[in-house]
């Protein structure tokens, strides 16, 4: 248990049912749909939507969703892919005649085809217990009305603000009179409110046909892009095989590629054989462990990871023992790699994530994405929606895996997470932030798991994250300078963290009392709500 005498916040508990997510508002929406006799996936499809709207820098109904899904607290984990595809007419050919060697973020090349609201509706088919009209109402409600400006996302505005300067439909919409929204202001987005009241009254249609459809390819296209109704009318989310792996006597279940999860299975799996070497999981010796146990799994995303119907991942040997133990037995203990080691795998040929889990302990882990903050910086004039930037993703290389195809997903990261024991789900959770959300699987679950923090100590710990693009190795604030040359001491690039890494959110189903226990990340500024 934490010290009452220092700052910090306890885990919540309830009997009933449970909701944690990144915004008070979203969460709220949540808890009351579980109070009127909704299900786990009716409060987290009400508290994305609400989401869309009051941190539209971190996510929106024009991006992306992943899905992990319980019943009734059992161990068969369903998993939904929503992640959108490149347009049919753009191709790595195509945008090497055009000069374009990398896909840049305020592009309309970096906008893969929008398929949460796919997702969002086939989830409420399938899971739900109530009409997906119903659920978008509170949502509809603050983008009609406005919502106010809460810390982070005032923060998260101001950082972006020349990005938003770059669009003017994005900019008369969350800039103040061109100037930044403060903290307590109230921002609306009306157009956002008559969207999303087309998907409320038409589902699917509402969104990927009519007027909705029409301004959203207009959009794009008077930008260059190569979007067409064929590939909205394609915009379908899947539902896949999970992946697991066993740690501490838990199966962790993750979506498998082309999302990230894969990563941070290897991490768990290379980390079950290092030492803790104590009980501090920041000392010098645990960190370094993780930063190059980072590195060397990260070097293996980057050359790997990719849309499996278009390239062959070998998801098997990278969750192999043999290779987690081939990796460990690479990281040297007092020093760190220069340059990373080849791999020995085959030849290849910002984010909101919630938790729900209702009396019944259906249990919902659920993430929705437009990747960088605000996406592609780029909004839909009269319907109000922010546009992801997760072709971003793609790389413009004809030999690499991840390379941009007509039709093809990229390298995605949002990784929604349960841990499941004995046949029961007994936890529901995810990291968001991007690349870090693999690493902070492995933080999260090893800071639970090896040194018994409770659910919401393992998300406050201050946190590092080796950069998979140089070799950069952040720290936030709270870890000393003295660790900081420690580390620098043992060849680690050591940089202050531009911003908080990452947020985080997890709900425990303890069987035993009968309680659901919930944490949820400082570094955002939403909670967890039980009843």
């Amino acid at each position: 248990m934490r010290s009452l005498q220092r700052p910090g916040r306890s885990p919540v508990l309830a009997p009933h049912g449970m909701a944690s997510t990144s915004s008070p508002l979203a969460t709220q929406a949540a808890v009351t749909v579980l109070q009127n006799g909704g299900n786990a996936m009716d409060a987290a499809l009400a508290a994305a939507a609400v989401q869309a709207v009051v941190e539209p820098q971190s996510t929106s109904i024009g991006g992306d969703c992943f899905c992990l899904y319980a019943e009734a607290g059992s161990d068969n984990i369903v998993a939904m892919n929503g992640s959108g595809r490149a347009p049919l007419e753009l191709s790595a050919e195509w945008l090497l005649e055009q000069g374009i060697t990398e896909i840049e973020q305020q592009s309309p090349h970096s906008v893969t085809v929008p398929t949460a609201i796919d997702a969002w509706t086939q989830l409420n088919r399938d899971y739900g217990s109530k009409p997906l009209s119903d659920l978008l109402q509170p949502a509809i409600g603050y983008a009609r009305d406005g919502f106010p400006m809460s810390h982070r996302v005032a923060d998260d505005f101001a950082s972006c603000h020349d990005l938003l300067a770059g669009d003017a439909d994005i900019a008369g919409v969350y800039l103040k009179n061109g100037e930044d929204y403060k903290h307590g202001d109230r921002c609306s987005n009306p157009n956002l409110a008559k969207t999303l009241e087309a998907v409320a009254a038409h589902g699917r249609d509402g969104f990927y046909k009519g007027w909705v459809a029409d301004d959203l390819l207009g959009k794009l296209q008077s930008l260059g892009g190569r979007h067409t109704q064929r590939d909205l009318d394609m915009a379908l989310a899947n539902y896949v095989t999970p992946i697991k792996s066993n740690f501490r006597g838990y199966d962790i279940w993750e979506c498998p590629p082309n999302g990230q999860g894969v990563i941070a299975l290897m991490l768990l799996n290379i980390m079950s054989g290092v030492d803790k070497f104590g009980d501090d999981p920041l000392s010098v010796d645990r960190i370094h462990h993780e930063i190059e146990a980072g590195r060397i799994a990260y070097r293996d995303r980057n050359l790997y990871l990719a849309d499996p119907e278009f390239s062959d991942v070998p998801v098997d040997q990278m969750l192999s023992a043999d290779y987690a133990a081939a990796i460990r037995a690479q990281i040297n203990p007092d020093e760190a790699y220069a340059d990373l080691p080849p791999t020995t795998l085959p030849p290849h040929k910002h984010t909101v994530y919630i938790t729900v889990v209702d009396k019944d302990r259906n249990a919902c882990s659920l993430i929705n994405t437009v990747f960088h903050s605000f996406g592609a910086g780029l909004m839909t004039p009269q319907s109000g929606i922010v546009l992801q930037c997760r072709g971003q993703g793609f790389v413009v290389d004809p030999g690499h895996p991840n390379c941009i195809a007509p039709g093809k997903r990229p390298l995605h990261t949002i990784i929604p997470g349960m841990a499941t024991k004995d046949g029961k789900t007994v936890m529901s959770f995810g990291v968001m932030g991007g690349e870090y959300q693999a690493f902070g699987h492995m933080q999260f679950l090893t800071r639970l798991l090896d040194y018994g923090m409770d659910i919401q100590q393992a998300q406050d710990l201050p946190r590092f994250f080796p950069d998979p693009f140089s070799d950069v190795v952040e720290v936030e604030e709270p870890i000393s300078d003295a660790m900081r040359e420690a580390l620098r001491a043992r060849g680690h690039n050591i940089q202050p963290a531009k911003k908080p890494i990452g947020g985080s959110q997890a709900i425990y189903i303890d069987w035993e009392t009968g309680m659901l226990i919930a944490g949820s990340d400082p570094r955002k500024d939403g909670c967890a709500i039980g009843y």
